[in-house]
């Protein structure tokens, strides 16, 4: 199970990371799709911020050491996964096209992967010894 929670968590890495780099170059204008328009700050500002924590939340899941600070990164990510949610869910009530999210059932659909993505970054990240100790199943 190690092994498969540490491919899961370099591969989450790697997402992050790959997101965080198109949010500051090729994909800024279809992030700016997600941002919702009540929120009090500038769009591209929204964007490029978010871009670099995403950079540097898929770093940190890759170098991370084992243990506590490895835990910590995947609550943290997770959390980041959660404050973002808001965006894709103004994506789906205001039919915003981005990321080839042209229907509404599109952009419905996609509202059901974030908690996947949570969840995730916990199961990824959490360190072996609970369960070792019994306190969480495989």
């Amino acid at each position: 199970m190690t092994v498969l929670r540490t491919i899961a968590r370099v591969l989450l890495g790697l997402f992050l990371l790959a997101a965080g780099i198109a949010h500051l170059s090729v994909l800024r204008t279809e992030f700016r799709a997600q941002v919702p328009p009540w929120m009090p700050l500038d769009a591209d500002l929204v964007v490029l911020a978010s871009g670099v924590v995403e950079v540097v939340l898929g770093l940190a899941l890759l170098l991370a050491p084992a243990g506590r600070a490895r835990s910590v990164v995947g609550i943290v990510v997770a959390l980041f996964l959660v404050a973002v949610f808001p965006g894709n869910v103004a994506q789906y009530v205001e039919g915003r096209d981005a990321f080839g999210l042209d229907t509404d059932r599109a952009r419905l659909t996609r509202l059901f992967f974030q908690p996947l993505l949570v969840l995730w970054a916990w199961w990824s990240t959490r360190p072996a010894s609970l369960e070792r100790r019994g306190t969480i199943e495989g």
